[in-house]
């Protein structure tokens, strides 16, 4: 499939996509199956929460628009108290907690492509949101991050190869057990995510 210069970005969430769509002026191309955001250079397609989602808006994109790159951004929860609210983290491995390998039962390991010179971060991708602070201290034993998209977005890219890239900013940690702290958090935090791709991500794609 030959690869248009168009780079796509893949949101859950409108939320999150806000401060992408107004500042890199995208104007409405169509809202199903996926709301579609376009300008000349980009794509944003709003996926909905959640792996099967996250994958079907990728594969709706490899198929329809041919991207040189798909980039899965948006928010996540820290494991730890590593890495501090609001902080921008370039995940380099994934790791599916959904799809245990058959003879070890642990989780599907997925690696994104990368770039050099920012700040890494493993992430633990399952279908259901984790906010209890004991099951998050179990994931960090190998993730920093949990997300509900970021391995079935791999995944997805790998099968269709289409380069795939993934950055994430901390919208809570360990003490955040409440939805609406959440999307406070997120609601905070959107515009600096927005700067750091804007100013760091997006010249080098």
């Amino acid at each position: 499939m030959e690869k248009n210069p168009l780079i796509c970005l893949v949101m859950a969430t409108l939320l999150e996509a806000k401060p992408f769509i107004g500042g890199l002026s995208l104007t409405r191309l169509e809202s199903k199956p996926f709301p579609v955001y376009r300008n000349k250079n980009h794509i944003l397609i709003i996926s909905g929460i959640g792996k099967a989602n996250a994958a079907m808006a990728c594969a709706f994109s490899c198929l329809k628009f041919a991207p040189s790159c798909i980039v899965n951004l948006g928010a996540a929860g820290a494991t730890g108290e590593r890495d501090a609210l609001g902080k921008p983290l370039h995940v380099k491995m994934a790791f599916d907690y959904d799809r245990p390998q058959f003879k070890t039962k642990s989780p599907h390991k997925l690696i994104p492509e990368i770039f050099e010179g920012f700040p890494y971060a493993k992430i633990a991708t399952l279908d259901r949101p984790v906010t209890d602070p004991a099951e998050r201290k179990q994931l960090s034993k190998t993730a920093d991050l949990i997300d509900m998209e970021s391995a079935s977005v791999i995944q997805a890219c790998k099968k269709f190869k289409t380069k795939c890239y993934i950055f994430k900013f901390v919208s809570d940690t360990p003490e955040h057990t409440r939805d609406n702290d959440i999307v406070e958090n997120i609601k905070i935090y959107r515009n600096t995510f927005f700067s750091f791709f804007r100013e760091s991500v997006l010249p080098i794609l």
